[in-house]
């Protein structure tokens, strides 16, 4: 695997790594992220001369999941930022992969939900001195950085994918 190559597909574990490590301690997911994830997907589709047809698969199916979740968004049930990390993921994941992602995504989500609130209920929030990420995450009612699940099942399903073992082989 060439340098370049390697460096185009590091930009998928980096970038959600960073979306999931902001999306707790800040509760934002920056545009900036996802559009690295879309930029150096393009961009390894371009230096691994991707067949059209398969780009073309990627593109429609994220574009599928950015329809989704932008109606998921439009009913405040997700964040802007999640919006544009699930559908920047996808992306990446392809036809094949995209079920098992956005499965994924649903069980690490309900996975992290159930953590949080086992924490509001835990750790008494008045007794200790609570940085400010840690703050909101006991906020009763607050918001769940939902980008964690996103990253955790981009980052579980990626090396599954087709593209990805097509690179490393």
């Amino acid at each position: 695997m060439s340098v370049l190559i390697f460096l185009l597909v590091a930009i998928f574990p980096i970038a959600m790594a960073f979306a999931a490590a902001n999306d707790l301690f800040t509760m934002k997911i920056p545009n900036v992220i996802s559009l690295a994830l879309a930029g150096g997907f393009v961009a390894l589709a371009f230096v691994t001369r991707m067949p059209l047809e398969t780009f073309g698969l990627h593109l429609a199916y994220a574009f599928g999941v950015l329809a989704l979740t932008f109606t998921l968004f439009a009913f405040k049930l997700v964040g802007g930022g999640d919006a544009k990390l699930m559908a920047a993921g996808a992306l990446w994941m392809g036809p094949e992969f995209i079920l098992p992602f956005i499965a994924f995504v649903t069980i690490w989500g309900g996975a992290l939900c159930l953590l949080i609130l086992s924490y509001r209920r835990a750790v008494p929030a008045e007794l200790w001195p609570l940085p400010g990420w840690a703050q909101r995450l006991h906020t009763a009612g607050g918001p769940i950085p939902y980008g964690i699940a996103i990253a955790g099942a981009g980052l579980m399903i990626f090396p599954s994918t087709d593209l990805f073992r097509m690179l490393v082989a």
